[in-house]
């Protein structure tokens, strides 16, 4: 399937240097990013928490001191649920810079028009808000539809981060009402491939990556669908 083959092309792409580079830098702000919050959070429990408790054989013990310390369970389970919102931010900052390598590389006589940094920004405002608000949404379902939560989930975050991811590369060669009609019309495999994407995000720690793996992939899958990699494009920048 097309969808497969974008993402295998893609996968292909993270191990070239000019890309792994961007890879390597997304995870390692992603891990600081959490780092940080984990060191907040230890030491703002330190700070608004007072006083001791003694406990029968125990001892005495300084409450901010036990909390603080016991905050670092949640890491893992802060990670699990926020790792993707994030790694997607970070990877929209990003994704203009994946696209443009893996066009270099690729399809060099059809390279697309570089979107401006606040454009970046907006579309990754708009994957976080995606990957966010399905979870959300799922969680709330989830008591009223039982197992049929991970067929909601994997389908609406589907069509929603293929949406997004589609539409980042394919605004670099179309205008949105462009783009619009020829993601409407490769609809089923541009969300078959956001679903795989999905599936990725929720993976620990596999999910640092996912998103400029997406990037990467929806940058040939563009291309597959809209004809850009033969002699000719089938759409033209409007």
């Amino acid at each position: 399937m097309i969808a497969v083959r974008a993402l295998l092309a893609g996968w292909a792409d993270m191990l070239r240097p000019r890309i792994l580079s961007l890879v390597l830098t997304g995870i390692a702000l992603t891990i600081m990013l959490f780092v940080a919050l984990q060191a907040a959070t230890f030491w703002l429990i330190r700070f608004i928490t007072s006083g001791s408790v003694t406990l029968p054989w125990l001892g005495q013990f300084d409450i901010g001191n036990v909390l603080s310390w016991g905050s670092l369970a949640l890491f893992p389970i802060l990670g699990f649920f926020l790792m993707a919102p994030v790694a997607a931010g970070f990877a929209g900052l990003f994704a203009e810079r994946v696209a443009e390598a893996v066009e270099a590389i690729h399809y060099p006589t059809r390279r697309g028009r570089s979107l401006d940094f606040l454009d970046g920004l907006l579309e990754s405002l708009a994957v976080v808000a995606a990957v966010i608000g399905v979870g959300i949404v799922t969680l709330i379902l989830t008591p009223f539809i039982g197992p049929l939560s991970p067929v909601l989930f994997y389908t609406a975050n589907g069509w929603l981060l293929g949406r997004e991811f589609f539409q980042m590369a394919a605004r670099r060669h179309l205008n949105e009402e462009q783009a619009n009609t020829l993601r409407r019309h490769n609809g089923l495999r541009v969300t078959f491939a956001g679903a795989l994407v999905a599936i990725g995000l929720t993976i620990p720690f596999v999910n640092i990556a996912v998103p400029l793996l997406a990037a990467a992939a929806f940058t040939h899958l563009f291309h597959m669908l809209s004809g850009t990699s033969g002699p000719a494009p089938r759409y033209r920048h409007g």
